[in-house]
């Protein structure tokens, strides 16, 4: 039996308003785990370079730990296994916040280290015969120019998230996938759903990789 099969674009359209309604969950828990993660990153990144050994260690291992396990596992523990421990519920929304910060936080951790032990050694002790403070010569020399050479790993890194996000609808976070999933429930128009939730991301994260080009362009990031 001959069967046929044809796309329906009216489908796929008529999809978008509802699937819409999942960008703004996908934005929150991307860039507002993004944003909790990069503070770590610095505190983790700085401590992975430390000469103190009970500084640096924790932080090789929160790295590794982070670094070594799926995130989809991170939010897994972190909405199910944590409520056992807390003994209270964790909103998804919150366990999704989560699961992007510790696990961006741990590659933001290496992207730190890596910017920062970029810089010449020999302007950390230029600074310093002028007079300038360690925590000065960091702050006024060695971090400027540090952030600047991170930039292009952050945005990749932030890429990473936004598709990391499509995980969390087994816990019921109402983001892209989850949105694609429910309505799929109601109309079965599975490939056309898959095919605009797909392309939302690509929007998206074509978005962001167009902006950091822009910024490459203009000479604000790099060397």
């Amino acid at each position: 039996m001959d069967v046929t099969f044809q796309f329906d674009w009216e489908a796929a359209f008529a999809s978008l308003p509802f699937l819409l309604k999942g960008i703004p969950y996908t934005l929150l828990i991307s860039f507002g785990g993004l944003a909790i993660g990069f503070l770590i990153g610095i505190l983790f990144g700085l401590l992975r370079i430390s000469p103190v050994v009970w500084l640096r260690v924790p932080a090789i291992a929160y790295i590794e730990i982070f670094r070594g396990t799926p995130v989809l596992v991170q939010v897994l523990f972190i909405f199910y296994g944590l409520p056992q421990i807390l003994g209270g519920p964790i909103n998804a929304l919150v366990a999704g916040i989560a699961a992007i910060a510790v696990n961006s936080g741990a590659y933001i951790s290496e992207i730190v280290r890596g910017g920062v032990q970029s810089i010449e050694r020999g302007q950390r002790e230029a600074s310093l015969s002028l007079g300038l403070s360690r925590v000065q010569s960091f702050r006024y020399i060695i971090w400027p120019q540090a952030f600047r050479r991170m930039i292009p790993p952050l945005g990749n890194q932030g890429i990473i998230s936004i598709k990391d996000t499509s995980l969390f609808s087994v816990i019921g976070v109402g983001e892209l996938v989850r949105q694609g999933q429910v309505y799929i429930a109601t109309t079965f128009n599975a490939l056309e759903v898959y095919l605009m939730v797909a392309l939302l991301y690509l929007a998206i994260t074509l978005s962001l990789s167009f902006a950091l080009r822009l910024l490459e362009r203009k000479g604000l990031v790099g060397q």
